[in-house]
């Protein structure tokens, strides 16, 4: 554990710091996991070093400026009309198309969305901003990650280190959007207590996925069976985001993709919303879309 001091200089500062009814002081021990008392002219900081350091930035913070420190719902409170949260820098976060809207939308009100369309339209980004919307809401206790591993030519078992070594280049563009959104600290501590969790595709079998937000991604390379699997997995209080591109397919060719089968047979059923992205949708460089189109029209 490491133990740090702030000098206090004015009874004016003690009341930025702590706010009414020591609000502020509470919150911030809530958040950053650490121990705050008040010694004469010092605040006493106690904890992980990393969570110390990060807790005595926002109380420097507070003194100058006496700004409040809200709990873990601070990423949603107070941001402009139409923008889905905050980001660690406080950039708001707004859905830029009209597929976008309708996806926010859609998450936003049914219990299943299944997302189709090409790269850098944004799904994957848009699901993990409104899975942490909703967490810091609390209206989920978890956000579940998992994807299908199908790699030509590799297999997952030969890949060094841990489960979650493993699938890491799988699933980094879920890490890179949590990261930008709540940054690298706040990310491994959720890890660390099982608020976000990882999950191979195949070990969602038994499970009932209840009180959780959860994402599939590249559920194009799921089976049928996997994607049967998944979807009666979802408990009364739960939500299903599952993204994929139809046009990036790494299955055998004998094997049919889960997510078209599921386009196929479940549309109409009222609780599950279908969203279609374009190449319009796209959001990286410009050039991504003329990419795309050309391989398209190919």
């Amino acid at each position: 554990m490491t133990t740090k001091y702030i000098s206090i200089k004015s009874q004016r500062e003690i009341a930025n710091i702590f706010g009414p009814y020591d609000e502020n002081v509470k919150n911030l021990m809530k958040t950053f996991d650490v121990r705050i008392r008040l010694r004469k002219n010092r605040i006493e900081v106690t904890g992980k070093s990393e969570d110390v350091d990060e807790a005595i930035s926002a109380i420097v913070a507070l003194r100058q400026q006496g700004e409040k420190i809200t709990d873990k719902k601070s990423p949603i409170s107070e941001i402009s009309e139409g923008a889905i949260l905050k980001t660690v820098r406080g950039d708001e976060i707004f859905p830029q198309t009209r597929s976008q809207k309708k996806y926010v939308k859609a998450m936003n009100s049914n219990p299943i969305t299944i997302a189709t369309g090409p790269a850098g339209t944004g799904k994957t980004f848009l699901a993990v901003c409104c899975a942490l919307k909703f967490f810091f809401e609390g209206k989920f206790s978890k956000i579940i990650l998992s994807r299908p591993v199908v790699e030509a030519g590799e297999k997952l078992g030969f890949l060094p280190g841990d489960f979650e070594e493993k699938v890491y280049p799988y699933l980094a563009p879920i890490y890179d959007a949590f990261i930008f959104l709540i940054g690298a600290h706040a990310f491994n501590k959720y890890k660390r207590t099982g608020v976000i969790e990882i999950v191979p595709l195949a070990y969602m079998r038994g499970r009932t996925l209840d009180n959780a937000f959860i994402i599939l991604d590249e559920a194009q390379n799921t089976t049928i069976a996997q994607m049967k699997m998944i979807l009666t997995r979802l408990g009364p209080n739960g939500v299903i985001v599952v993204n994929g591109d139809d046009t990036q397919i790494d299955l055998e060719k004998s094997v049919p993709s889960g997510l078209i089968h599921a386009k196929k047979i479940l549309k109409g059923i009222r609780g599950i919303s279908f969203v279609e992205f374009s190449q319009r949708d796209v959001i990286r460089h410009p050039i991504v879309k003329k990419i795309v189109s050309a391989y398209q029209e190919a």
